[in-house]
């Protein structure tokens, strides 16, 4: 079975649910965000869905590390990173 993550198309040996999927790539679950096919995915579903061919996953890893300073003086925090055509590892 053939899905897209984060753009790029992997082959899946057997079907498995996104919390599978994220055990496959060690992934720490309660790091990341999940957009199946453009819906967000609450973390507590992620061992109840079931991936299907052709899905696209896209796998938000957060981060830590601190504050960005905004342009006009005010203090953004950091908060996620995804970057296309690749797995963020936690």
């Amino acid at each position: 079975m053939q899905i897209g993550i984060n753009g790029v198309k992997k082959e899946l040996l057997h079907e498995t649910t996104l919390q599978g999927l994220l055990t496959q790539l060690n992934i720490i679950p309660e790091r990341v965000a999940i957009e199946l096919n453009l819906s967000i995915i609450a973390k507590d579903q992620f061992d109840q869905v079931l991936l299907k061919e052709g899905d696209r996953v896209e796998i938000i890893n957060f981060v830590g590390g601190g504050e960005a300073q905004a342009s006009s003086g005010n203090t953004a925090l950091v908060g996620a990173v995804k970057k296309k055509g690749q797995v963020c590892q936690s």
